[in-house]
């Protein structure tokens, strides 16, 4: 049977209602980033409580990503999103009307995580509509939604600003995720190819074949520095080089966007070459562009760096996310969950790293040298995988598909 094209493939107001959905939520996931910088204004916080603070809603995120893919199978990853969607209203809800306190600051923080979930819901209702050689390209359009943190940071502390409050932002957020809610409904659909709901007994059969494990630890790095780095650099601006509020998240997003964009381009161009020799390139780029950031140089070098380092992690996302569904394509909805959990782990820990030792040795060195040293770590594993993968699944996969994948 002849193959068709991306564009005569899948379903578009389908993809398209991911990527929003998708888009909208990382959005709010990402707000307290950027906000951190003007909340300190209000609520003092020392390095270690500000970088916990916008690692918070990256650990709830974590947690709920597995709940979400597992929902994902069993009711749907339609209905999966519209109730994640109404349930991220409570933390926006919250941080407008309630929040006073540090803990309470704190419990927003991680109810955010029920946005971060999204991801669970939106790749696998994407994917599922895409045949196997299109897989990269489509996850990686709708996985560009991490986007939205590009928006978090040009707007949350604008808007900040001028309304003369922060907590103003989180009752803001409310308009975007109640319209998308809607396009969402009357656009997504299941696709009529989804895999039969799986047994909880299969995130225990998943877990116990060593392949999860790599991508959980690939994504770990990849995914992981993307968000810990997107929603930590406004204080590292801000702590680094003395900028305002506004000045720090603008150039936070510069480098966000580097990350966000080319999340398709590393599925498309993994979809060419494989996902595995792919993703050698971009850790070799991603480690090499932290090391120099270590040095902490002036600010133009800087952000040229973090944009080719947050560039290379982004093309990451999407390159491990062309691998995924060929190793465990009848298993999407849940690895997309355990996978996705894993990359918030990582983006739980790199904020948490660098407030940590910003905090003890008075610099942000040591932070990005041991950052730098765990994607060196990730480019010897995928490097030594490869070269297994090249005997077992990934031939599988490049008879199946014509596709050049390892």
């Amino acid at each position: 049977m002849e193959k068709k094209g991306f564009l005569q493939s899948g379903h578009k107001p389908t993809l398209f209602g991911a990527f929003l959905y998708f888009d909208i939520s990382f959005m709010i996931w990402g707000m307290i980033g950027p906000l951190a910088v003007v909340i300190a204004a209000d609520i003092p916080m020392d390095p270690v409580q500000k970088a916990q603070l916008v690692a918070l809603p990256v650990l709830g995120g974590s947690i709920l990503r597995l709940l979400f893919g597992f929902l994902s199978d069993y009711i749907g990853p339609k209905l999966t999103g519209q109730i994640g969607m109404i349930v991220t209203l409570v933390p926006l809800l919250l941080g407008w009307l309630w929040v006073d306190s540090l803990d309470q600051l704190y419990v927003v923080a991680l109810l955010l995580g029920v946005a971060g979930a999204s991801f669970a819901a939106a790749l696998p209702l994407a994917g599922q509509w895409y045949p196997k050689e299109h897989q990269g390209l489509a996850m990686g359009i709708a996985g560009a939604g991490n986007s939205g943190t590009v928006l978090a940071t040009l707007f949350a502390n604008r808007l900040a600003q001028h309304f003369g409050s922060w907590e103003i932002v989180f009752g803001l957020a409310i308009i975007p995720i109640a319209i998308v809610f809607v396009v969402f409904s009357l656009f997504a659909r299941n696709s009529p190819n989804r895999p039969e709901p799986k047994k909880l007994s299969a995130y225990a059969s998943i877990l116990s074949q060593k392949d999860a494990w790599v991508f959980c630890g690939l994504y770990c790095v990849t995914f992981g520095g993307f968000v810990g780095l997107a929603n930590y650099l406004t204080i590292f601006f801000n702590s680094q080089y003395g900028l305002a509020a506004v000045q720090a998240a603008d150039i936070t997003t510069i480098c966000v966007i580097a990350g966000s964009f080319f999340r398709p381009v590393g599925g498309f161009l993994s979809d060419k070459i494989g996902g595995a020799r792919m993703l050698t390139f971009l850790y070799a780029g991603a480690g090499i562009m932290l090391a120099c950031v270590a040095l902490l140089p002036p600010l133009p070098v800087v952000i040229v760096l973090l944009f080719a380092g947050m560039m290379c992690l982004g093309a990451g996302n999407g390159a491990v996310f062309q691998l995924v569904p060929q190793r465990f394509g009848n298993e999407i909805g849940l690895m997309t969950g355990i996978v996705g959990a894993a990359g918030g782990v990582g983006g739980y820990a790199l904020p948490l790293i660098l407030g940590n030792l910003y905090k003890t040795t008075g610099s942000y060195a040591p932070g990005f040298i041991t950052v730098s040293l765990i994607v060196a770590a990730a480019l010897t594993l995928i490097i030594v995988m490869h070269m297994k993968w090249k005997n077992t699944w990934l031939n599988v996969s490049t008879a199946r598909t014509g596709k050049a994948v390892s």
